[in-house]
């Protein structure tokens, strides 16, 4: 029997296991959002919720008890400016499990844990040619109507110096190559050797 023995083991010793955690825990809170297997995301959950109610204490000793567990000083510092304060009229309840079936290698249960609030938001990109498309008897998206009813734009006159393109520089004359002075020719005969008699 395990009576007073809370908590998976997770095949890992003591040491190790805590270390993952809080590399799981910094890494919930950078990307918002970790996959993992299911075992590991349940005991995962109730320390990445205790740091966000560490969080929305706003006091420097809670700060410091975060950043004993976390290591991390920029990830603290979004735990307590920019996660903390979204759930601040929230009693708890800070992350969801979603399940997402079972891994091909081992066939361990996968699982999403993400913080509420950070879903997975399509592209700009696809929103848009979702909208321009329409299908009929839809009533044109609020920006497309906007587009239409502004006024045109004035086009501005355009200025010929502005148009021109620069002249190239002009180019420049091959440079011609000094001349060596020519030797003048002496009336002097030439030195010869010995001359064969």
């Amino acid at each position: 029997m395990r009576h007073r023995m809370a908590g998976r083991k997770l095949g890992r010793k003591t040491a190790h296991r805590l270390m993952m955690f809080r590399n799981m825990v910094t890494s919930l809170f950078d990307k918002e959002r970790i996959r993992t297997t299911l075992p590991r995301a349940k005991e995962l959950r109730p320390i990445a919720e205790r740091m966000i109610t560490l969080g929305k204490r706003e006091s420097l000793h809670a700060r410091r008890r975060a950043l004993a567990y976390i290591r991390e000083a920029e990830i603290v510092s979004k735990l307590f400016e920019t996660i903390a304060p979204r759930f601040a009229q929230r009693p708890g309840g800070y992350t969801r499990i979603i399940r997402l079936g079972f891994r091909d290698g081992d066939g361990a249960q996968m699982a999403l844990l993400e913080l509420i609030g950070s879903e997975f938001k399509p592209p700009k990109a696809e929103e848009e040619k979702g909208a321009k498309k329409g299908k009929k008897g839809e009533t044109p998206s609020a920006t497309a109507q906007e587009a239409r009813e502004a006024p045109p734009k004035e086009k501005k006159p355009k200025e010929k110096a502005a148009k021109e393109k620069p002249e190239p520089p002009k180019e420049k004359a091959p440079k011609k190559k000094a001349e060596a002075p020519k030797k003048e020719k002496s009336d002097k005969p030439k030195k010869e050797g010995p001359a064969d008699d």
